[in-house]
């Protein structure tokens, strides 16, 4: 017997205390006005400085929604984590999150890590999941863990940096339901972003070919979900976009969301029959011996489908945009600061019952889309959104860098990525309370951490 309505039964995000603005990294790049800002739709990047790492951030969200949830560590049973930041070519993020569980004698916990670029999060919960649902789940609850730092060299990719880290628990008769048999996956060999140079935190980029990765995986899975939806409904009068009620993708930079939005209605024209193109899709017909192998830059299919179907932007997906605008790109965590947005940004009456659409992106490249239902309870569904009232405060109250500043603090982690011994010299006057921060490393690679003190009141 399966258990029924496996999802997300809480879910706590952390990011970064100190940020710099885009507009104040235009000026200082010699970018030209409105690049980052308007060009690729950013408004703030969060940044860590030598004093956080992947180990610091995993133990951070998950000391917090251990606590904030009352959870006992004995009950859980799986802990996965989802990173490409590397720090330890063997040693798991997982391992370390282990400190915050043996000293309560709970070490019978399934998971390791789990490495695919921005994908890593996805398959973490996804394995969370279909844990639960086999015949090795002991009735304890999952843990699915997201969390990176992306950093980029000084360049035209700088500007699309940003950290966080995500933590998920997952159980059944939970808020946010997964819906079974929903899932569309496609993989294949690329090399669009990748990380070859184990000595340095910095990516290889073909931003081109990366964008029309992401593109191709994006209509491959979006095309195989309609199939899996008219399956699972046959009766269902019009498959297509209106069959989510919200849509959140991975976030490289926001406008890219955008195009894709378009990218999916372009699907769904594409798809319908000819005979009713005219009439579904009225002033289009010159698209309509148009491919999608062949659209990839088209800029007028692109603009076209952006400005006719803005409303779809607006209605759907702006709002999952809020943290990757204020933040940037978490990596793995990405599209889950999206659902975390979407949460804090609607009112709750207006997401009770409905279907939000997830996709997925992870360079190299591996993608899915997939849909989560909301309970029907509205009472259950308020109670659990409310556990997000600390997100907006929490955003207003970071600490702005100055570019030249930010820039040092960089050169400072380019520096040092992998000294040993070595004292971190960032401030942890800055950091939020409650945060896992970077003590030292010594001679053996060895790193220990220390906690800013936690507060009862206020951001916690």
């Amino acid at each position: 017997m399966w258990p029924e309505n496996v999802g997300i039964l809480a879910i706590e995000v952390i990011f970064p205390s100190q940020y710099v603005d885009q507009t104040e990294l235009e000026t200082f790049d010699g970018a030209s006005a409105g690049k980052y800002t308007i060009g690729l739709g950013q408004s703030k990047m969060g940044f860590c400085s030598d004093r956080e790492d992947v180990n610091s951030l995993c133990l951070t969200v998950v000391s917090r929604i251990l606590e904030k949830h009352h959870i006992k560590p004995s009950e859980i049973g799986r802990l996965e984590v989802g990173t490409e930041t590397i720090i330890d070519k063997s040693k798991s993020v997982k391992s370390v999150l282990m400190q915050l569980f043996a000293d309560h004698g709970a070490t019978d916990i399934e998971g390791i890590d789990t490495t695919n670029a921005c994908y890593g999060g996805t398959a973490a919960l996804f394995n969370s999941v279909n844990w639960i649902e086999s015949s090795s789940w002991d009735g304890r609850l999952a843990l699915a863990v997201c969390a990176d730092i992306a950093v980029y060299a000084k360049g035209a990719a700088r500007p699309t940096g940003g950290a966080g880290a995500i933590a998920m628990l997952i159980g059944p008769n939970a808020p946010l339901v997964f819906d079974r048999g929903l899932r569309a996956t496609h993989m294949e060999h690329a090399y669009d972003f990748y990380k070859p140079d184990l000595s340095s935190e910095y990516p290889t980029v073909d931003g081109k070919l990366s964008i029309q990765c992401y593109l191709s995986a994006l209509d491959t899975c979006y095309q195989l979900y309609r199939k899996k939806f008219q399956a699972k409904y046959p009766d269902t009068a019009k498959v297509g976009l209106e069959n989510f009620d919200a849509l959140l993708f991975h976030t490289p930079f926001c406008k890219l969301v955008q195009k894709s939005v378009a990218r999916v209605v372009f699907n769904d024209y594409l798809l319908t029959p000819e005979d009713k193109r005219s009439t579904l899709y009225p002033g289009l017909d010159k698209f309509s011996n148009s491919t999608l192998a062949s659209t990839y830059f088209d800029r007028d299919v692109e603009k076209t489908f952006m400005t006719q179907f803005a409303d779809v932007f607006e209605k759907k997906t702006k709002k999952s945009l809020l943290l990757a605008s204020q933040v940037g790109n978490m990596y793995t965590p990405s599209v889950y600061s999206g659902l975390v947005s979407l949460l804090v940004s609607e009112q709750p009456d207006s997401l009770v019952g409905t279907r939000i659409g997830l996709f997925s992106y992870g360079s190299g490249l591996a993608a899915s889309m997939y849909s989560i239902s909301v309970t029907k309870d509205a009472d259950c569904f308020k109670k659990f959104v409310s556990k997000l009232d600390y997100v907006l405060p929490m955003l207003n109250s970071r600490e702005k860098l100055s570019p030249e500043e930010f820039s040092q603090l960089m050169e400072i982690r380019e520096k040092n990525n992998h000294a040993a011994p070595y004292t971190p010299t960032g401030s942890v006057a800055v950091l939020f309370p409650g945060t896992y921060y970077l003590k030292e490393v010594d001679e053996l690679h060895r790193r220990t951490y220390e906690r800013v003190p936690t507060i009862s009141n206020g951001v916690h």
